[in-house]
């Protein structure tokens, strides 16, 4: 069992090298956009309402074909999977082109719905990012497929310092000189100050476009052939997950739009665009564990095909939620001791009233992970439509939620529904998925780690006043004590009882 695991280990941290180093380097734009100099709660609640409409739209465009892209291309090894390709490529290659077309024509009406009648410009823009997003999917699905890792890692690369060095150069060096009345040629000719927030949206644009034409090769290289017979079987395969994506979605990033719409009439623009400001920039702390997550997932997702046939795959995925949850757990105990240094990952105190959502919110984070790890049965029996289902009733409860605790609690009753939706999706994925496909997870120890976890952060909280070293030394010791007892079950009790060879 040891050896397919190092390998997703090892598929991981290069996976990592471009997912979580990368975002992270791009999650550190934050402290640019919240600085006082840059961007106000409300101008920054522009930028989050936006980009939650962008990964909706991402998962509509991919329907599904991403995972199906896995399970075809996995099952034809054998026979040749050249079509599954170029099938799910050109499929791809229509449905992005025509959204790019009618956003394009409709700009203007669709600007004036969101409440932007004069950016359409912004919606003209993300109907492109969105399109060409979708688009590489599949291409970057295949290198995936192939483990040609390193060549994912450096188009990925390459996609986030194109967009970090933009926002540097619009914000971090032409926004300070414009302010200071420094013009240069370089901020007369690319920089205008009316253009705003939108220089973020320009930054994306043009690093889709870069990644969009790394990938280009890569698509012109393979012989474009049309299966329908193979098209049929990948959209009833790709198609609940499309439904299950877009309900996921809801669940991730629909409480932005409902705060939006629900809290306008009563607290006006202003203070709407304000909250919605705070709450996604706090909800950039709790993306830690997020970033690891999909580190994970790049990995994971062709682990779990690869691993199926394996008389031993049901033990090793048991084995896999157990390291991760240990993992995860940690990350939330750095977190929430250390938060009175992470605050300043928002330089802007404007933000901080919003701090006290962010131990909620990695909570609810470490739950998504788990319900990740724990599709792996539907995914493995083609009963994708349960993951529908699941997602559907996430989705719902995601509404409800947000519908009854919003007018109460404001911004911080989407921080508890989003906890809600996440613990009940895992649950129900576990409770179904035991029932087509069992898989030996021990809850006693994932619920051990989860206890102990809560047992010394909510400990953290009730320390007395005894100066930032002693409080900072202490918290250093329970995380030390955590990781320790984690080491000791998973590694060296698992070594000592495991069968001998």
């Amino acid at each position: 069992m040891a050896s397919p695991l190092k390998k997703l280990v090892g598929q991981t941290a290069i996976y990592g090298l471009s997912s979580i180093l990368g975002r992270f380097l791009n999650y550190l734009l934050t402290p640019l956009y919240t600085s006082e100099l840059v961007f106000s709660p409300d101008q920054y609640g522009i930028i989050t309402e936006m980009y939650a409409y962008v990964a909706f739209l991402v998962v509509l465009l991919t329907y599904g074909m991403e995972t199906a892209f896995f399970r075809y291309f996995a099952a034809q090894k054998e026979k040749g999977n050249e079509k599954v390709f170029s099938t799910a490529l050109i499929s791809l290659i229509l449905t992005s082109f025509a959204f790019i077309a009618i956003v394009s024509v409709f700009a203007q009406p669709i600007a004036e719905t969101l409440g932007y009648p004069n950016d359409k410009e912004y919606i003209s823009w993300f109907g492109i990012i969105v399109g060409l997003d979708a688009l590489v999917a599949v291409p970057l699905a295949k290198l995936r497929a192939e483990n040609k890792a390193f060549r994912f890692a450096f188009i990925n690369f390459v996609f986030i310092a194109v967009n970090i060095g933009l926002n540097l150069f619009f914000l971090a060096y032409c926004l300070p000189k414009y302010q200071a009345g420094e013009i240069n040629w370089l901020v007369e000719t690319f920089y205008d100050p009316d253009t705003g927030v939108g220089y973020v949206f320009i930054a994306n644009l043009i690093a889709s476009g870069v990644r969009f034409l790394l990938m280009l090769p890569d698509m012109l290289r393979e012989r474009f052939q049309f299966d329908p017979v193979i098209w049929r079987k990948m959209m009833r395969y790709g198609i609940p997950l499309l439904v299950a994506g877009l309900a996921g979605i809801v669940n991730e990033t629909l409480d932005r739009a409902m705060l939006k719409w629900m809290l306008i009439g009563d607290q006006g623009e202003l203070m709407t665009m304000t909250q919605l400001g705070i709450y996604g920039a706090c909800y950039k702390l709790s993306i830690v564990i997020t970033l690891c997550i999909q580190a994970y997932r790049y990995a994971a997702e062709p682990f779990f095909f690869d691993q199926a046939e394996s008389s031993q795959a049901r033990a090793i995925y048991a084995r896999m939620l157990h390291l991760f949850f240990a993992f995860v757990m940690l990350i939330f105990l750095v977190v929430t001791l250390y938060l009175d240094i992470f605050k300043y990952f928002i330089p802007n105190e404007a933000y901080w009233v919003g701090l006290d959502i962010v131990p909620v919110l990695l909570l609810a984070n470490v739950f998504l992970g788990v319900y990740y790890n724990l599709s792996v049965w539907y995914k493995l029996t083609d009963k994708t439509m349960y993951g529908s289902y699941i997602a559907i009733g996430g989705a719902l409860l995601t509404i409800g939620l947000n519908f009854a605790l919003i007018p109460i609690l404001g911004f911080r009753g989407s921080a508890w529904a989003t906890l809600i939706c996440y613990f009940s999706m895992a649950a129900a994925s576990y409770i179904v998925g035991q029932r087509f496909y069992p898989v030996p997870y021990k809850l006693k120890k994932v619920g051990s780690y989860f206890a102990l976890a809560m047992v010394l952060y909510f400990a953290s909280l009730y320390l007395p006043d005894v100066g930032s070293v002693i409080m900072y030394t202490i918290h250093t010791l329970m995380i030390g004590l955590f990781a320790i007892i984690v080491i000791y079950f998973e590694f060296l009790k698992e070594k000592k009882h495991a069968p001998s060879h």
